[in-house]
């Protein structure tokens, strides 16, 4: 297969997966395989097209982001306070992945570590659509500082491949007392300083392997993560409004199954 169309796919898997909560790091490790796109500039490749995604979701957003960037004292989720706690949703993954970053890349990124990922989301999710009720869900405008830094501490489970970080962070908003929209919007936004955080330093590691040539590849996979992680938050959102997130479990142990079969067949 052409590296242009490996590329292509690999961007569209980046855009679809990366705000849904089935893990993009899962199915690009798996797409990667699949395709055979591997070697440490296809992990370059990896962690740059998350860039595409990561601006998706800035232009979804960019009347709140703005408002975050003015630095104003305004109540809400706005301004001065709504940086701080998506400071302090960072920070916790932030400590985790930094010192764990070496032994997460090392030992984590498998199909194995996937499948095992996948199937402990799937449960984790089936056990809060059941047992998750508050009289009183929250809208993103309640965030206070002990819920931002609580959906910090489960962001960190997304460090384990096949978890999800957009699982951890919007099952562990619910658990927290969000409603199950504003917990996926506050997930949306809890991505960008993470996401940013992680692909730079990634980035910073890796840019020396890459060839000249493939800097147009590169460029490929941004804009098929762009555009397809667009139009998967646009969709995301309407579904969230009216559904539970049980069928992204099912299809998380579909896949988590399927995986397993394989492994046992290798």
């Amino acid at each position: 297969m052409p590296e242009l169309l490996k590329v292509l796919i690999l961007g569209l898997v980046e855009g679809i997966t990366e705000f849904l909560p089935v893990s993009s790091t899962g199915h690009l490790i798996i797409a990667a395989d699949l395709l055979d796109y591997t070697g440490p500039e296809a992990d370059t490749f990896n962690v740059f097209i998350q860039l595409g995604a990561i601006l998706a979701v800035i232009w979804q957003f960019r009347t709140r982001f703005v408002s975050l960037l003015t630095w104003r004292d305004t109540p809400g989720f706005s301004g001065r306070r709504g940086l701080t706690f998506l400071f302090l949703t960072t920070l916790p993954a932030l400590l985790a992945g930094y010192f764990g970053h070496g032994f997460i890349k090392e030992h984590l990124f498998s199909t194995k570590t996937v499948a095992i990922g996948l199937a402990a989301g799937a449960v984790w999710i089936l056990l809060t659509e059941k047992f998750h009720r508050h009289s009183d869900p929250k809208e993103i405008e309640r965030v206070d500082w002990v819920m931002a830094l609580g959906i910090g501490l489960f962001q960190c489970l997304a460090m384990w491949p096949g978890m999800s970080r957009s699982a951890s962070t919007i099952l562990g908003a619910m658990f927290l007392g969000l409603n199950r929209r504003a917990a996926a919007e506050y997930s949306f936004f809890a991505a960008i300083p993470m996401m940013m955080a992680a692909v730079s330093y990634d980035l910073y590691k890796g840019w020396e392997v890459l060839r000249p040539e493939a800097l147009g590849l590169f460029a490929v996979g941004f804009v098929a993560a762009f555009a397809s992680a667009l139009v998967a938050i646009r969709f995301f959102i309407g579904f969230v409004s009216r559904h539970t997130f049980t069928p992204f479990a099912l299809y998380r142990l579909a896949l988590a199954g399927v995986l397993f079969w394989w492994m046992a067949r290798a």
